[in-house]
């Protein structure tokens, strides 16, 4: 068992090293086009005039498609890293910050490429993967102790509920940081007119698209961690604070839902709920540091 999870460490390390260079990749295509020319004339009086113009060069085609390749190579990492750890502790690594981290890493990492192959469209790598990528930093700060596999603790040791819930609660998280990338650009892309960004139409549906996944997943969330507490705790709701974080998020996409489908809310106003939610969901994900609770324990 040590041995595999030391290579489950290992193709992490590999992973985290492939998800940065992608991240760099991304952020060289998406902004790589644009050049700041300068330009200096000497007058007959002696005085230089220099003069700066800003133009669009050809798209950086191989940045994106390295991005890509190297996408798939930290995704391939990060999923072996898991399956290993899986095998090691016959379980679903979920039970502490550094497994839950490694697994979600992996599924933002896959999450954000099938949107990538779904839409061709790789511009949104220059926000999702440097988020997968500042993922992986936080792994590698997280106590060396964590990365050892221990004995599940009584309130845990309910398998099929807890890789239910968490793995509910990692897709969501994904597909809402691919909703973030899209309001994100979207708002660059009809505030300043920039060519070299996908169309505002066609970001503020795969904004859209994103959420319709990510808000069922953090609902049943919700419903398997509220039969998971009373099976453990003897309560549906106990207001913890990382429940209470999850709800109010839950609440915030189900508002963007809401004025999107009832009201005809599109665009601008839509983007910015997508912007307060996803900083919902960093605070869900990690403000038991701040308020403690009964997720707490494992760093959860």
């Amino acid at each position: 068992m040590e041995a595999l999870v030391k290579l489950s460490f290992y193709c992490f390390a590999a992973s985290s090293i492939a998800i940065g260079a992608s991240a760099v990749c991304y952020l060289a295509y998406t902004v790589g086009r644009v050049r700041v020319r300068q330009a200096a004339m000497t007058t007959g009086t002696g005085f230089t005039v220099v003069g700066r113009t800003v133009e669009l060069a050809p798209e950086a085609v191989g940045a994106g498609r390295f991005g890509t390749m190297l996408g798939w190579f930290g995704v391939v990492f990060a999923g072996l890293a898991v399956l290993l750890r899986s095998i090691a502790a016959e379980r679903l690594p979920i039970s502490n910050m550094y497994e839950f981290s490694l697994t979600f890493i992996f599924l933002i990492g896959l999450v954000y490429l099938l949107f990538e192959r779904w839409y061709g469209v790789r511009q949104l790598g220059a926000i999702v993967l440097p988020i997968a990528a500042g993922m992986a930093v936080y792994v590698w700060t997280l106590p060396v102790g964590l990365r050892e596999v221990d004995a599940l603790i009584p309130a845990l040791q309910n398998r099929p509920l807890m890789t239910a819930h968490v793995s509910t609660a990692i897709l969501a998280y994904a597909t809402f940081a691919v909703s973030f990338a899209a309001a994100v650009l979207y708002l660059i892309a009809s505030a300043r007119q920039v060519g070299w960004l996908p169309s505002a139409d066609l970001l503020d549906d795969m904004g859209f698209r994103a959420v319709t996944i990510g808000f069922p997943a953090l609902a049943l969330t919700l419903i398997l961690g509220s039969v998971w507490a009373h099976r453990a705790w003897g309560t549906y709701w106990s207001w913890d604070p990382k429940e209470t974080a999850a709800l109010f998020t839950w609440l915030v996409y189900g508002v963007y839902l809401h004025t999107r489908s009832l009201r005809g809310w599109r665009g601008t106003r839509s983007a910015v709920i997508l912007l307060l939610g996803f900083a919902a969901v960093v605070f869900t994900y990690f403000g038991n540091y701040v308020f403690g609770g009964l997720h707490a324990y494992g760093g959860v």
